[in-house]
């Protein structure tokens, strides 16, 4: 999605950082892009960027959680079972949200339970003027079904939609 959300916005002629984690994906043409590989790298790359820019869509689905200790290669086979240590993963949007001054701030939520109320819920407590609701079938695929909120209102529904007619009606409506 961040790729689609990307080749919009250059399509209309705005200047586009992607900060992208790993993927197969091919650079949009026109795109700035910056690789990183961790929720860490990803806050430090949108918070050096951030003053520079108007806009953010924020559609990374970053892990809420990560290893607590990092092994470098390939742990090998040991005993029957393996614990592993969780620690929190920064929140991104709610960061930038704290700095969000004048910038126009979109996120995304990926939900199940109590879908509208949870993602109404994210976008008051993350400083959102838009949040689009999607669920778990849109990862990886080529179309989706998404609600967009402002604020408490409902903007927008999308029943398979592509998700470059979702990236271009989010470009319009900022």
């Amino acid at each position: 999605m961040g790729f689609e959300v990307a080749k919009a916005a250059a399509r209309k002629g705005h200047t586009v950082t992607l900060i992208s984690g790993p993927t197969n994906l091919p650079d949009p043409k026109n795109v700035r892009v910056i690789r990183i590989t961790s929720a860490r790298e990803m806050l430090q790359e949108a918070l050096t960027v951030y003053p520079k820019i108007n806009a953010v869509i924020a559609t990374a689905a970053v892990s809420d959680y990560r290893p607590a200790k990092r092994i470098r290669g390939k742990k090998k086979k040991g005993e029957e079972s393996l614990e592993l240590s969780l620690t929190l993963n920064p929140d991104i949007l709610k960061t930038l949200g704290k700095k969000k001054g004048s910038r126009t701030l979109v996120g995304f939520a990926l939900e199940v339970q109590n879908a509208h109320t949870n993602a109404r819920k994210k976008s008051r407590e993350k400083n959102l003027d838009l949040i689009v609701l999607n669920g778990p079938s849109s990862l990886g695929a080529e179309r989706m079904n998404a609600t967009i909120y402002r604020g408490e209102k409902r903007e927008k529904t999308f029943t398979d939609a592509t998700k470059r007619q979702v990236a271009d009606w989010l470009i319009r409506a900022l």
